[in-house]
């Protein structure tokens, strides 16, 4: 029986090591395009970061925060206390608001407290104190809408000013806040 490792050519191991070299520069350079490229995808496709510009949403989020968000794909699922993103109806900026209200919930606000549909809504992020005597409401919100507030209501500009906004105009979801709570 003869050595199956005696029918193999000879190499040249003085060449191996840069041929090796050349294979890995290869597959690093490989690997960090699939990297850039996942990171365009999901930048471009997926995720965003918004800066907040006003403080209509503290104590959640304040000026300067930077939030990440999930974009909204169509048919996308919306529920009560979502924070969305959307173009302002009346500047055409980008704004950040809570969902608070779906299609056909009847939506006000009665000496401060936000009711759905006659019943009280719990908010531990909105200070009543401040906002105390204010009454807005009721209205419907329409089908394939959504009523968006402010968690400072006193001064937020939201549905209550421009109404309802079609659920195919929000553009994202908020997914995290990488600098966020007033204080």
């Amino acid at each position: 029986m003869t050595d199956p490792a005696a029918e193999l050519p000879e190499r040249d191991l003085g060449r191996e090591p840069g041929r090796v070299r050349r294979q890995a520069r290869r597959r690093g350079a490989l690997a960090a395009a699939v990297v850039v490229l996942g990171v365009v995808v999901a930048r471009t496709q997926l995720i965003d970061l918004l800066t907040v510009s006003s403080d209509s949403m503290s104590p959640t989020l304040c000026v300067g925060d930077t939030v990440v968000l999930t974009r909204l794909p169509a048919g996308s699922d919306i529920n009560h206390d979502d924070i969305v993103t959307f173009r302002d109806p009346d500047s055409g900026a980008e704004a950040i608001k809570r969902v608070v209200g779906l299609a056909g919930e009847k939506v006000s606000i009665e000496d401060a407290q936000l009711t759905i549909d006659g019943r009280p809504i719990d908010e531990p992020w909105v200070d009543h104190r401040t906002i105390d005597g204010v009454y807005f409401g009721p209205v419907t919100v329409p089908a394939g809408a959504v009523f968006l507030m402010g968690d400072h209501r006193e001064v937020s500009i939201d549905s209550r000013h421009f109404g309802a906004v079609a659920i195919g105009d929000l553009d994202g979801r908020l997914l995290t806040s990488v600098f966020g709570g007033c204080g």
